[in-house]
């Protein structure tokens, strides 16, 4: 298993994400990831509350890092599906997403998605399907 900091070494090449969106990694293992987001000015939409495109990001980062985050896999698995629920919104403070494996299956995994606010508020759930991808 690599350390946190290597496994934020790999997925820093994911550039929306890291650089263009602000995403950072907390936590990373199989089966489970933690990604926290601090809420500045790019991420709000025109009527001043956060872009549902950026709940959207935090949570298929979390996937992509509590599914990948053994890097040296023959596999790797990318989004299938995803269905997200939106609950409420907010403006300012950090936000965490906890991704955590619901079932994994020979070629498909279901991971659920939650992002939470500062005071630990559900601001959005997602659903995602996985699938498993032999690498090259």
């Amino acid at each position: 298993m690599r350390t946190l900091d290597e496994i934020r070494d790999f997925f820093a090449k994911d550039k929306y994400a890291t650089e263009v969106t602000g995403i950072e990694i907390i936590k990373a293992e199989p089966g489970h990831s933690q990604v926290r987001l601090t809420i500045d000015d790019r991420h709000m939409n025109a009527v001043g509350s956060l872009m549902g495109a950026v709940f959207f990001t935090m949570a298929d980062f979390a996937f992509a890092v509590a599914v990948n985050s053994d890097i040296d896999s023959e596999y790797v698995t990318v989004t299938l599906q995803s269905s997200i629920s939106f609950m409420r919104t907010v403006n300012s403070g950090t936000l965490t997403a906890k991704a955590d494996l619901v079932r994994d299956g020979r070629s498909t995994c279901v991971y659920e998605i939650c992002i939470y606010s500062d005071d630990n508020k559900e601001l959005c759930r997602v659903i995602t399907t996985g699938s498993k991808i032999r690498k090259k």
